[in-house]
């Protein structure tokens, strides 16, 4: 998701089905799917999150900060930043690196179809998900490969013909 609608997520945004409401960019919104590895970080979350007798600036708000504010993208940043730098991988990453990154896994390694990751991402256009998916050479090769005509042997058929 983009970083703006991550710091958006209210509380009730998260469905008992595992979906997760998201408002994009147009205040359009998708529902999302949360894998088990992100239920189980919401859970976590929920039970350190302070509730009982606290003042929130804004009480909806999912994730907030030590100023019981909705957290701000410039906080999600610094913690990206800080740790990525905890794992030595803060040269060249960013949230929306991130993002990018994982559009690109899940295009190339999960085989995801670019008009799932389409809806996943929130984008309007096709277009603007084949930026995510760029092929490397190893998967071009791979394709042309699985071509069935690909392992004809000329040579060889042309010989049983004139037999």
């Amino acid at each position: 998701m983009r970083l703006s609608e991550l710091v958006g997520i209210n509380y009730n945004d998260i469905r008992s089905d595992n979906t997760l409401v998201i408002t994009g960019k147009g205040n359009k919104q998708r529902a999302v799917y949360l894998n088990e590895a992100c239920v189980r970080a919401i859970e976590a979350y929920r039970k350190v999150r302070p509730v009982d007798g606290i003042v929130y600036a804004d009480r909806n708000a999912l994730f907030i900060s030590r100023n019981k504010r909705r957290i701000s993208p410039k906080t999600v940043q610094w913690l990206v930043k800080k740790y990525l730098k905890e794992i030595h991988m803060d040269e060249g990453y960013s949230v929306h690196k991130l993002r990018h990154t994982a559009a690109t896994l899940m295009y190339q390694q999960g085989g995801v179809d670019t008009r799932v990751l389409k809806d996943i991402l929130g984008h309007e256009n096709l277009g603007t998900t084949e930026i995510y998916t760029h092929l490397s050479n190893a998967q071009i090769r791979n394709a042309v490969e699985s071509n069935p005509l690909a392992h004809l042997d000329y040579e060889k058929r042309k010989k049983t013909e004139k037999s």
